[in-house]
C-alpha cells in the first residue's frame, strides 16, 4: 500500500497543528483555530474512511477539498501574523507533501477533481 505514508504526514500535520493553534489569540482561537483544526482532522478521517471502502472515488475528492481548506487557513494565519515565517513554511511542506501523496492516490483510484466550468473565475 503505498498511500500509508499518508497517514504518518497527517498525523505529524495533526500532532503540530493542535498545539500551535491554541496558541492563537482569543479573538481567533475559536474562529480561525477551530476551522484549522476541524478541516485537519476531517481530511483525517475521510483518508481513514477511504482506506476502508471499496469506492474511494468521492471520499478521496471530499479529503482534497478538507485539504484545500488547511491549506487556506494556514496561509490566513499567517497572513494575520499568527504564524510566523517558519511555522508557514514547516506547515506548508507538510501539507504539499500530503497533498503530493493524495494527488497520487486519488490518480491510482480515477479520482482526479474535474476541472473545468465548474471551477470558480
Amino acid at each position: 500500500m503505498n498511500h500509508i505514508p499518508i497517514f504518518a504526514k497527517t498525523y505529524d500535520l495533526l500532532l503540530w497543528l493542535t498545539p500551535t493553534t491554541l496558541k492563537y489569540p482569543r479573538e481567533h482561537r475559536f474562529a480561525l483555530a477551530l476551522r484549522t483544526q476541524q478541516a485537519a482532522f476531517e481530511f483525517n478521517e475521510l483518508i481513514v474512511l477511504a482506506r476502508k471502502t471499496r469506492d474511494k472515488r468521492d471520499l478521496l475528492l471530499r479529503a482534497d477539498a478538507r485539504l484545500e481548506q488547511v491549506r487556506l487557513y494556514l496561509r490566513l494565519a499567517h497572513d494575520l501574523k499568527l504564524l510566523n515565517l517558519r511555522q508557514y513554511e514547516y506547515a506548508g511542506r507538510l501539507v504539499a507533501e500530503i497533498g503530493a501523496l493524495l494527488g497520487d492516490w486519488m490518480q491510482r483510484v480515477g479520482a482526479q477533481p474535474r476541472g473545468g466550468n465548474d471551477e470558480p473565475r
